[in-house]
This record gives structure tokens, sequence and C-alpha cells, in this order.
């Protein structure tokens, strides 16, 4: 049995971790290297840099930060926000991150992810997508709706059809974060997360919404994801990596 994982996410914005809710409303949770020493330590079982502001501000990336982590923590960790170029990759991947992750520049320019595959392996390659849900069907059906540059531009992309086209265009991974559950803590949106884990064939990351262990139990069970992103659960201290794992391992859960 695969195990499933537990990914804390740390959102850099200006050399900080912050987190806020929607996409919005951002406060400081702390220095990004040494929060992911702790979760190393803590038993997390992969971590996630996302320089949130990167492609709106069309700054560069964090290659500093993603070097001073790589000598910090022995667990994978990717790392995003403003990728455009193989180059971009290339200098990332050699700061000491595992994997890339490329949100807005896949929608830009899709050729990125299957350029990036052939010449990385797809194993390195993390396409992430930001969904609002857009339209509720007269048969109660949603229509999610992908945006990009952190969340402040739609693109009328169907965001269960742009997971099937990332796939086929080499991404090894999905990391999916629901824009209606980012930072409220009130669950992932299930129904999304088990719309695009049956859609596709490569692993999920569900994001967006944890405020409890049972939250990421349901992600990887009712919603199909590989892998729980967690956030202010962490950060703020309500839960430890292995309160999370335990309630895991209760619901019958493989886990390392």
């Amino acid at each position: 049995m695969v195990a499933k994982r537990l990914i804390p996410c740390l959102d850099v914005k200006d050399g900080r971790v912050v987190k806020g809710v929607n996409f919005v409303g951002l406060r400081d949770s702390g220095d990004p290297v040494e929060l992911a020493s702790k979760y190393n330590q803590m038993g997390a079982d992969e971590l996630v840099f996302l320089d949130i502001t990167a492609s709106h501000e069309n700054r560069g990336l964090i290659y500093d930060i993603a070097s001073r982590v790589a000598d910090q923590v022995f667990i994978p960790f990717t790392v995003g926000g403003g990728i455009r170029s193989t180059s971009d990759f290339h200098k990332i991947l050699n700061s000491g991150a595992d994997k890339v992750s490329i949100n807005t520049s896949a929608v830009n320019t899709p050729e990125l992810i299957k350029e990036a595959a052939e010449k990385f392996g797809s194993q390195c390659v993390v396409v992430a997508i930001d969904p609002k849900c857009v339209e509720i069907r007269p048969d109660g059906s949603k229509r999610w709706e992908v945006f990009i540059h952190g969340g402040r531009t739609p693109t009328g992309l169907d965001a269960i059809e742009w997971a099937v086209r990332v796939q086929e265009f080499g991404a090894g991974e999905i990391l999916l974060t629901s824009m209606d559950r980012d930072g409220t803590q009130s669950g992932f949106d299930l129904e999304l997360t088990k719309a695009v884990s049956l859609a596709v064939s490569i692993p999920v990351i569900a994001s967006g919404g944890a405020g409890s262990p049972k939250d990421c139990l349901e992600a990887v069970t009712v919603g199909g994801a590989d892998a729980a992103l967690i956030a202010s659960i962490v950060h703020d201290g309500d839960y430890s990596i292995q309160d999370i794992k335990q309630v895991m391992r209760e619901g019958g859960v493989c886990v390392r």
C-alpha cells in the first residue's frame, strides 16, 4: 500500500512565511528556514514553498531560501512562484529543491510543462491549479474555473479539463488548491478533490481548508487525494504533524 503524505505548505512573501484567507488578508507566520527545519524534525513527509506574489509582481525566484532550506532539511521539497522557463527550473533544482511547481506559466505556456518533463523528468514537475467554484448547475453539479497570478486572474479554463491536460503534457503531480476553502479551516473541498483525483492518474495534493486532522483523513479517503497540504493548523500550533498522522492511521490510512 502506498503511504499517503502530509505536506506543510509555506507561502512566502518578502522572505517571510505568511497565511491568509481566500488568498488575501496575509499575516506573518515566521521564518521559512526555521519552520522548514521544525517540520522536518516533526515528521513531515515533504514541504512546499510558494513565493505567492512572484508571478503577480514579476519578481525572480527564491533561490536563497531554497538553498538554505536544502542545508537544513532531509525530506523532499517543492518550490514554486515565478518560474517561467526550463532555465528557471534548472536554477531552482540546482539550489536544492526536488520539485518545481508552476501555475501561471503553465497556463500561459503549456509547452513548458512538456519541455520541463522531458528535460528533468515528470517527477520534478508539479502543476499547481487554483480553482474557484463559478457555477452551480441546475442538477447541482459545479463548475470550477482556474485562476492564476495568485488567484487574481480568471482564465476561463475548467479545472477538471485543465487537470487532464497537464497530465497529458507530462506533469508528474498536481497541487490542487481550492480558492473557496483556502485559509478557512473549514475542511477541504472534497467534491473538487474527488473530481480531479478521478480524472487523472498522477498524484493529487489536496490543498485549501485543512482545519483538523479529520479533514486530512477525509482528503485522502473521501477526496481520493494522494497527499494533504497543511498550513495554518501547524503554523499556529493547533496540531502537530504526529497528531494528524495518528488520526489518519486510526482511520485506516497508511502513513509514514
